[in-house]
C-alpha cells in the first residue's frame, strides 16, 4: 500500500538537488526534547498515537511521509512532510503530515494536549535527497551542500534547516530516503 506524501511541484532541478513549491496543509506537530534520535523517536510515538485513535472520535488517520523534524527556535516555519530534524540537543519539533483530504475543521481533536494541529501555508524549499542512514555527520554534510546549492542559485534562505524521512525503521539502510529542506524565499 504507497504512503501519502504531500504534492509539490518542482521549480527547479540539478543533481541530487531540488526547488519545490507546496501547497498548504495541515500537520500534527509536538515539541520534545532530547537529542536528534532521542527526539525522533520521543515526537513519533506522540504522533503516531494520535492518529492510531488517541482522538475524541477514536478515528484512524492514515499515516503519511514524511515525518519532518526541525529544532524549535522560538517561532514557527511552514514545514511540510517528510519528519524533519535539524540540531543535536534540545528541544525539536516533530510533524505528520496529515492527509489531503482532511481540513483543521474536519480533523478530530488529539486526547493529548501536546500534540497540535497547525495550518503551514505554501511554501517553497530547497531540498537535497540522500539515501541511507540520517547520521548527524551525514546531515550536516548534507545541510551545508544544500546551504552551497541555495548560494549558488542566488536564492535566499528562509529559516532552519529540517530533516524529512520517508521510511519505517524497519527499512533496510541502503532503501532509506532521506532529504534536507530549507526553506526559500520565492523570487518568481
Amino acid at each position: 500500500m504507497a504512503t501519502e506524501e504531500p504534492a509539490f511541484t518542482v521549480a527547479f532541478h540539478e543533481g541530487d538537488f531540488e526547488v519545490r513549491d507546496y501547497s498548504a496543509l495541515v500537520v500534527a506537530e509536538v515539541s520534545v526534547s532530547g537529542s536528534r534520535d532521542e527526539a525522533s523517536n520521543a515526537g513519533f510515538r506522540l504522533l503516531a498515537g494520535y492518529i492510531f485513535g488517541g482522538n475524541t472520535r477514536r478515528q484512524s488517520i492514515a499515516m503519511t511521509a514524511p515525518v519532518v523534524q526541525e529544532r524549535a527556535s522560538g517561532e514557527t516555519i511552514a514545514m511540510t512532510a517528510p519528519v524533519t530534524q535539524s540540531g543535536e540537543e534540545g528541544a525539536w519539533i516533530v510533524r505528520f503530515t496529515m492527509p489531503a483530504n482532511y481540513t483543521l475543521e474536519t480533523l478530530p481533536t488529539p486526547n493529548d494536549a501536546r500534540v497540535r494541529l497547525v495550518p503551514m501555508p505554501a511554501a517553497r524549499y530547497a531540498v537535497v535527497r540522500f539515501s541511507g542512514l540520517s547520521r548527524p555527520a551525514d546531515v550536516e554534510r548534507r545541510t551545508e551542500e544544500l546551504r552551497t546549492f541555495i548560494a549558488r542559485q542566488q536564492l535566499r534562505a528562509a529559516g532552519p534547516a529540517s530533516l524529512a524521512r520517508y521510511n519505517p525503521p524497519w527499512t533496510l539502510w541502503f532503501m532509506r530516503r532521506n532529504e534536507v529542506w530549507i526553506p526559500v524565499l520565492r523570487t518568481v
